[in-house]
């Protein structure tokens, strides 16, 4: 549902262009001079929103999930580089509404926009001035014109999952020469000698004679058997590591100079 635009509420909301592209967030809102109404946001684009584009608010409208501009976001990359420093002259104005094909506002013929609401809660002294009847209206006018508000950028950082490479697990074949040391026996011969006495020995007589043994011996068998000797896989484990970022952020600093002290009394 659409919502009237608040200029403090405007902020940080996402602007999304027609075909519903997201074009960054709301830096800035600029005011008309004649009526005090949203006339242009500054968008945040680039790495941090580090740079910021101008937006017009000619037949946008807030919603739930952000602001709606007419304008696509090739318009809004290719917009006229402008620091959005919290005023607009004629001549940027005129440069903006040419570049998007607008035409110049009957209610600010100068094209002339001014004073920036920046930050939730600011702007509140631009809409109360706006409303003369109010009570106390014109002391708030009053502080309007002699006050000032300082921004600056800040980085927000967050993460996002991304493939950083793959790890395979395989297994291949090699030979290797192994030795091993078996204990083997055998038989040998030895020849035994004992001497006959008178009388124990049988007839003795002259002749030849041989006599044989087989001799035996163990000789290494080698078989091969495959046994498992190990299982191995692949787990994931998330590793925190602590990793520093680093980005130029802008900041608006408040100088005061007082000339009445070199004044003579």
């Amino acid at each position: 549902m659409a919502k009237t635009m608040q200029p403090q509420e405007l902020i940080d909301s996402a602007v999304v262009d027609p075909t519903g592209t997201k074009l960054g967030k709301v830096g800035n809102v600029y005011l008309a001079d004649s009526t005090r109404q949203p006339e242009w946001i500054t968008v945040k684009t680039g790495l941090f929103g580090t740079k910021e584009s101008f937006v017009p608010l000619s037949g946008a409208h807030a919603d739930s999930d952000g602001v709606h501009v007419r304008v696509d976001k090739d318009a809004v990359s290719e917009a006229p580089r402008i620091e959005a420093d919290g005023h607009l002259s004629s001549e940027e104005s005129a440069r903006l509404y040419k570049h998007y094909g607008l035409p110049m506002p009957r209610t600010s013929p100068d094209g002339r926009m001014d004073d920036r609401a920046q930050g939730r809660g600011t702007g509140r002294s631009e809409m109360d001035s706006a409303a003369g009847g109010k009570a106390g209206g014109r002391d708030r006018d009053r502080d309007a014109e002699h006050s000032m508000t300082r921004s600056e950028e800040r980085l927000n950082v967050g993460t996002e999952q991304v493939e950083t490479g793959h790890v395979r697990l395989r297994k291949y074949v090699v030979t290797e020469e192994q030795q091993i040391t078996v204990p083997v026996s055998h038989e040998e011969v030895r020849v035994e000698r004992e001497p006959i006495t008178k009388g124990s020995g049988g007839k003795a007589e002259i002749a030849e004679d041989e006599t044989e043994v087989v001799l035996h011996a163990e000789k290494p068998v080698v078989n091969k058997e495959t046994v498992a000797v190990e299982r191995a896989k692949l787990k994931t484990e998330n590793v925190t590591e602590d990793q520093t970022i680093s980005g130029q952020v802008r900041k608006e600093q408040f100088e005061v100079t007082d000339d009445s002290k070199h004044r003579k009394s």
